[in-house]
């Protein structure tokens, strides 16, 4: 895959004097040449707001924002462009569901079951939907490798369990989730599952007619594309039951002075001016991807996690979180007792550049007994000598902090 490293004028550059390797793509990846050009050809030759002008450059702008929304559908196999929904991230996806869907149909008695492994993003929501309606917030239990028991987790969906929400894969553990098994158990309770697709939808290929979940939430800027551009995908039926929770233009049908009526899917969801260079910068994107091969990244990522996973295990003092197989994207550790800042400090002025901190999943920590942690996560322009610098960068921060503690 290093052929590709080329794409990403970003990477050609020395950071403190040193060669820079990117290793925090889990928190937002790089841009390539295709995507950048994009989304300066629609600023330079078509910026218009899109579906209201009848002129040239709106008719154009229209093309490309649509044109992009068919790209991403075709990317997750998605039904049909009325399930796509354009907005921020996965953080504005998710608190959709969370106040349009559930706040609506959950009441007391019901349970919203969810991995205590998830973002912020993916719980936050969910507890402010059980103090507003009364359903419980339950958890499934992880194993000790951060991984679910099937057994386990299939008793754990009851009659109760209303809404199941859980990230395919974690953003610390790697751990790659059985979404496909819990959408089936959910949906045999009368359940409903939303998936939060930030760290596979990147790295892996992804169906969501093959999961059945009912809601998948992305973001762009981990998938090579823009920052401010996401995608909520949802069962077309689910989402025409449902109401926006932004209003104003371009999500209606017909307004009067006391009353309006919504447009149909997507539009109703999307109030506003959307996001248009950031919707063609992730059309882009996804050709990029597309071109490369989902399958091709995936099985990248895991060669690069196993890599790193045997090499790190040769140093002393490092402890590695997560599963030892079926991981992707990262691997999130400790080093003796160094704090994950200071170590992170120590790899940058190396060149290294790496995640230290909590990673937006406290209740976590606090499961693995650690108040921080440090992450390597890889990508397609990664290759196994960035892991080989990270391991050297490494046994320089203990030697450093060996001596400064003697």
């Amino acid at each position: 895959m290093s052929q590709y490293i080329k794409d990403f004028p970003i990477l050609d550059q020395q950071v403190n004097g040193n060669p820079l390797i990117y290793l925090d793509s889990g928190a937002t990846s790089q841009k390539p040449f295709k995507v950048i050009e994009a989304v300066e050809t629609y600023y330079k030759t078509m910026n218009s707001n899109v579906h209201r002008g009848v002129h040239t450059l709106g008719s154009r702008a229209t093309d490309a924002y649509e044109g992009a929304r068919e790209k991403v559908r075709r990317f997750i196999n998605a039904g049909s462009t009325q399930e796509i929904i354009f907005n921020r991230g996965t953080t504005t996806g998710l608190n959709l569901v969370a106040s349009s869907y559930a706040r609506e149909n959950l009441k007391e008695g019901d349970e919203i079951l969810i991995s205590p492994s998830e973002h912020h993003s993916n719980l936050i929501p969910w507890q402010q939907v059980a103090k507003v309606t009364g359903a419980t917030l339950k958890y499934f239990e992880l194993e000790p490798d951060g991984t679910l028991d099937l057994n386990k987790a299939k008793a754990a969906i009851t009659d109760r369990t209303k809404l199941v929400a859980i990230a395919q894969v974690s953003n610390v553990l790697g751990t790659v989730f059985p979404v496909k098994e819990l959408a089936g158990w959910v949906h045999a309770k009368g359940g409903v599952i939303v998936i939060d697709a930030a760290q596979s939808v990147p790295h892996m290929k992804v169906d969501v007619q093959d999961l059945d979940c009912d809601f998948l939430a992305f973001s762009g800027h981990k998938m090579v594309g823009p920052t401010g551009i996401g995608v909520l995908y949802g069962k077309e039926a689910l989402l025409n039951a449902m109401e926006p929770i932004e209003f104003g233009g371009e999500m209606i049908s017909t307004v009067g002075l006391y009353d309006s009526d919504w447009k149909e899917l997507p539009w109703k969801f999307e109030g506003g001016t959307p996001i248009i260079a950031g919707a063609v910068g992730l059309g882009a994107a996804v050709d990029y991807l597309e071109s490369i091969g989902m399958d091709t990244i995936d099985a990248h990522d895991r060669h690069l996690v196993a890599y790193a996973m045997e090499r790190m295990g040769e140093l002393e003092g490092v402890s590695m979180y997560g599963p030892r197989k079926d991981r992707t994207g990262m691997v999130t550790f400790n080093l003796d007792t160094v704090h994950p800042h200071d170590l992170a400090t120590v790899l940058d002025a190396e060149g290294i550049a790496i995640r230290a901190g909590h990673h937006c999943c406290q209740p976590l920590m606090r499961w693995l007994e650690v108040t921080a942690t440090a992450r390597a996560s890889f990508y397609l322009y990664n290759n196994e000598s960035d892991i080989d610098r990270l391991v050297a960068g490494l046994k320089k921060a203990k030697e450093y902090f060996g001596n400064v503690f003697r």
